[in-house]
């Protein structure tokens, strides 16, 4: 197993030694769908319960453009960059979802991080007839690749960029993207050969809002596609139907020994396994989360499983029911059978919501990330700035939380902070929302082992 040159080794000792110095961790802000004409944000918060600013906000650094959309971002560099000590992870990748354009933030100040380039959306455009930047992972090589959503038009199925060492674009990724009609996530392991990549929707179909009518006319992804990585083809696609409807973050193990992984359909409300048997990608799914019936909707509510991650020690996944409003924490190891083992609930439709110093949790929790010891789980709770709107229109006027779960990771278990709070509801531009997580060492969603 290759040894991390940017980060830990994975199940080493140096995990809980580094989980020590997590002292900050950055969060993307929007205004964009909030009605306040300014742009979005890359938020430092002081996650360190010594310091005298714990749990605020203590720098902020908008972007020189109104309406990206900053959405999910990523690192240079992570623990595939093995054996090149030249690399370090300084550099973050931020796209915005919505104008289709990448800033590279240098973090050389890691607790002021300032704009280093930017790479506009014409650009992009011309030279790879996409649009929509996603998920952000940087490659063993040196490069990074971004998962893309739609063509020049926004239709899909979309695509995958790759930046160079420079930041410089160097093209597209795949050789070609026969079976895939839209995209979304994706996660590579380049010691099976393989990565798995889901959909959502084109962007013509989702960033107006949700309707409906959208899904059964098939506007929607219900497909988890296997790469072969080194041919970058589709080698095999699974349709996951009806029950499987919008499959959207995708995680593998982070053992590079496993082929066991999962992903969370949104709209379907479940959790499906895969792994790799006698040669071929097998998929199961292992939890379900039942719709409820609630006043005034014209449907039983789904729990809209919109994040997921699992421990860097691959003993537990977590997820977050949007509209439901919890997050849960199931035991998995045995991945055929995952055991829930802690809930807490953070707002949500069903009345169940929480209160933390006295104020009422807005919306429902979205966007997680995981400290390296397993021990501290982050949660934020806007989801796209048109859906936002839709299901929580309030979450414009109250802002934003960010929240720390404390996770019980020898019996199991969840539990509220209430000493951390952060309220974006309170900021100088005007109530924003938060959305993707990372911290400044790595973190369980970003670094890969090869």
């Amino acid at each position: 197993m290759a040894h991390a040159c940017c980060g830990p080794g994975y199940a080493s000792p140096e995990v809980a030694m580094k989980a020590e110095r997590e002292k900050i961790l950055y969060t993307i802000a929007l205004y964009t769908g909030t009605g306040i004409e300014e742009p979005d944000y890359l938020a430092t918060i002081d996650v360190d319960p010594d310091s005298p600013t714990y749990s605020q906000i203590i720098h902020r650094l908008p972007m020189p453009y109104i309406g990206d959309e900053l959405h999910h971002f990523g690192w240079n560099t992570c623990s595939s960059c093995h054996n090149d000590t030249s690399k370090s992870r300084r550099f973050l990748v931020i796209p915005g979802i919505r104008s289709s354009r990448i800033y590279i933030i240098d973090t050389a100040n890691a607790k002021a991080p300032k704009i280093h380039k930017v790479i506009e959306p014409e650009e992009i455009r011309e030279k790879t007839n996409l649009t929509a930047p996603h998920t952000v992972h940087c490659l063993a090589d040196g490069r990074v690749m971004i998962s893309m959503l739609g063509d020049r038009e926004g239709n899909g199925p979309g695509g995958f960029l790759l930046l160079d060492g420079n930041f410089e674009i160097a093209g597209r990724w795949e050789s070609k993207a026969e079976g895939m009609r839209f995209n979304y996530d994706f996660w590579y392991q380049p010691r099976h050969n393989v990565m798995v990549s889901s959909e959502w929707g084109s962007p013509k179909t989702f960033y107006p809002g949700f309707d409906l009518n959208d899904v059964t006319e098939g506007k929607y992804g219900q497909h988890l596609h296997f790469w072969d990585w080194s041919k970058r083809d589709i080698i095999q696609s699974v349709d996951l139907g009806e029950e499987g409807l919008i499959p959207l973050e995708v995680r593998f193990h982070h053992n590079p020994d496993s082929t066991h992984g999962f992903v969370g359909a949104a709209l379907s409300s479940n959790v499906w396994h895969w792994h790799k048997s006698n040669g071929h990608w097998d998929v199961e799914k292992v939890i379900d989360i039942p719709s409820v019936e609630v006043e005034g909707w014209p449907i039983p509510v789904p729990s809209l499983i919109t994040d997921i991650l699992i421990s860097l020690d691959d003993r537990y996944v977590y997820f977050s029911n949007w509209l439901h409003g919890d997050i849960r924490q199931y035991e998995i190891v045995d991945p055929s059978q995952p055991k829930l083992t802690g809930q807490v609930w953070c707002g949500g439709l069903l009345g169940k919501g929480s209160t933390v110093q006295g104020k009422k949790l807005a919306a429902g929790p979205q966007m997680l990330q995981l400290s390296l010891d397993g021990k501290r789980l982050y949660a934020t709770n806007s989801l796209f700035s048109t859906w936002d709107n839709q299901f929580y229109p309030d979450l414009s006027k109250t802002g934003s939380y960010l929240l720390q779960i404390d996770c019980d990771t020898e019996k199991g278990g969840l539990r509220i902070n209430e000493n951390f709070y952060v309220d974006f509801g309170q900021e100088p531009g005007g109530p924003s929302r938060a959305h993707e997580m990372r911290y400044p060492g790595g973190d369980s969603t970003s670094d890969i082992w090869v």
